[in-house]
């Protein structure tokens, strides 16, 4: 069964401390934008690895593919999406 953009979002949110979470999908391929304080002084490849940790191996098994922003709440709070 594919998991549905509701169950990655609670997936995210059960591991990570976000601020804002948002995420849409077709059931293999996401997207997210995600705003977590645990983001701040890390660079991208370190923000990603943190995500991919949350969602431990539904990666491997359940999501072929995820698109993410990430964010600093600062970094959300003055682009365009804030």
């Amino acid at each position: 069964m594919l998991p549905t953009p509701e169950q990655v979002h609670q997936y995210i949110a059960d591991n990570l401390n976000c601020e804002h979470l948002e995420v849409r999908g077709d059931g293999q391929h996401f997207e997210a934008i995600i705003v977590s304080p645990e983001f701040e002084g890390k660079r991208r490849v370190a923000r990603h690895q943190r995500v991919y940790a949350a969602l431990g191996d539904r990666m491997k098994a359940e999501i072929h593919a995820l698109s993410m922003q990430t964010l600093t709440p600062e970094e959300y709070g003055s682009g365009p999406n804030g």
